[in-house]
C-alpha cells in the first residue's frame, strides 16, 4: 500500500535521525570528558611547576631526620644555589620534631660566593639551634665550594671511595693571539680604563693583570683555608699538602682530618641521630624555573659566554 510504504520510509528516517542525535550526544559527552581531563592535567602540571603542590605534606607527628641534598655544581643559576639549600636548611631546622639534620653532598664545587653564603647560614642555624646537630654524608665527590660548605657541618661522614678535599681556588680561560696572526685577524679593543680590558682572550697576555690575578686567587684561597680551618679545627692533619689542592679517597680524608667517619644516609640518621625516619627538606625547583633558566638565560648568554673569562672557581 502507498501508505504504509510512506510510514516505512518515515521509521527509518526517524531511526536514523534518533541515532544520528544519539551519536552526537555521546561524542560530545566524550568530548566534554577528554577536556575536563585535559585541564585537570593542564592545570596540575601548572600547580606543580608552581610548587604548590607536588611537595607532600609531611607526617612530622613523630621524630625525624631532616635530609638536604646538595648536588650538581654549586652555582647561582643550578640547582645547588645558595638560595635553595639555604631555605631547605632553614626549613629543616625550624621543625619542631627535627633531631637532626643531614646535608647529603656530591658535588665538584662552584662559585667560592654561593658557597660561602652556604658556610656562612650553616654557621648561623648551628649557633640559632644548639640542640640539632648537622652532618655532612659524602657520597661520590665534595671537592673545592662543596667541601668549603662541608666544612661548617658537625661531622663529615664518607664512603672509602668518595673523593674530597681539593681545596684550591682557579680561574681559567682562552688566549687567542696565536690563531688571530695566523688568520690575519686584528683585535681592535677600545677602553675607558688602564685595566678595562682585563683578562681579554684576544689580547696579548699583561704581565701587570697576571699578577693582579694571581694576587686574588690567593686572597680567595686564604679565605677558603680559613673556613677549613675554622669548621675543622684540630682534626686536620698538620701538612702544607691539605691546602694545596689535591684530592684523596673518603678513607685517606679521615686520615687527613678532612673527614670524620665512614657512613651513609641512613647508617647516620639510625646510629648517630637515633631517629630513622628520614624528611626530605630539599626545595626543589618547578618547571617554570627550569625552563626560564635553559631558555632564557641559557640562550642569551650562550654566545658571549663562549668568549668571556670566566670568574674565580672552587673547582
Amino acid at each position: 500500500m502507498p501508505g504504509q510504504g510512506n510510514n516505512w520510509e518515515r521509521d527509518v528516517l526517524e531511526s536514523l535521525a534518533m541515532a544520528a542525535i544519539q551519536e552526537q550526544r555521546r561524542a560530545r559527552r566524550w568530548g566534554i570528558f577528554f577536556k575536563v581531563l585535559t585541564f585537570s592535567c593542564l592545570g596540575a602540571l601548572f600547580l606543580l611547576s608552581m610548587g604548590w603542590i607536588g611537595k607532600s605534606e609531611l607526617p612530622l607527628s613523630g621524630k625525624h631526620t631532616a635530609l638536604v641534598n646538595l648536588h650538581g655544581v654549586i652555582a647561582s643559576e643550578t640547582a645547588g644555589n645558595a638560595d635553595n639549600i639555604m631555605t631547605s636548611l632553614q626549613d629543616a631546622f625550624k621543625d619542631g620534631h627535627t633531631q637532626g639534620v643531614i646535608l647529603r653532598m656530591d658535588s665538584p664545587g662552584g662559585s667560592p660566593v654561593q658557597s660561602g653564603y652556604i658556610n656562612d647560614e650553616i654557621q648561623r642555624l648551628r649557633i640559632k639551634y644548639p640542640a640539632i646537630p648537622l652532618y655532612v654524608v659524602i657520597e661520590d665527590i665534595c671537592a673545592s665550594g662543596c667541601y668549603y660548605v662541608a666544612a661548617a657541618a658537625d661531622k663529615i661522614f664518607v664512603n672509602k671511595a668518595s673523593l674530597v678535599g681539593s681545596i684550591g681556588v682557579l680561574m681559567d680561560g682562552f688566549g687567542f693571539t696565536g690563531a688571530m696572526s695566523k688568520l690575519g685577524v686584528e683585535r681592535r679593543l677600545m677602553t675607558a680604563g688602564e685595566n678595562k680590558g682585563f683578562m681579554d682572550p684576544f689580547s696579548p697576555m699583561n704581565t701587570k693583570q697576571q699578577e693582579h690575578v694571581k694576587s686574588m686567587l690567593a686572597e680567595i684561597h686564604q679565605q677558603f683555608i680559613a673556613a677549613v680551618k675554622k669548621g675543622r679545627g684540630k682534626r686536620l692533619k698538620d701538612s702544607a699538602d691539605v691546602f694545596s689542592g689535591l684530592i684523596w679517597t673518603g678513607q685517606k680524608g679521615i686520615e687527613m682530618g678532612l673527614a670524620d667517619e665512614m657512613g651513609s644516609v641512613e647508617s647516620v640518621a639510625r646510629d648517630v641521630i637515633k631517629a630513622d625516619y628520614i624528611v626530605d627538606f630539599t626545595v626543589h625547583e618547578g618547571i617554570t624555573e627550569r625552563l626560564a633558566k635553559r631558555f632564557g638565560a641559557g640562550v642569551v648568554g650562550a654566545l658571549p659566554g663562549l668568549f668571556t673569562q670566566s670568574g674565580a672557581s672552587f673547582r
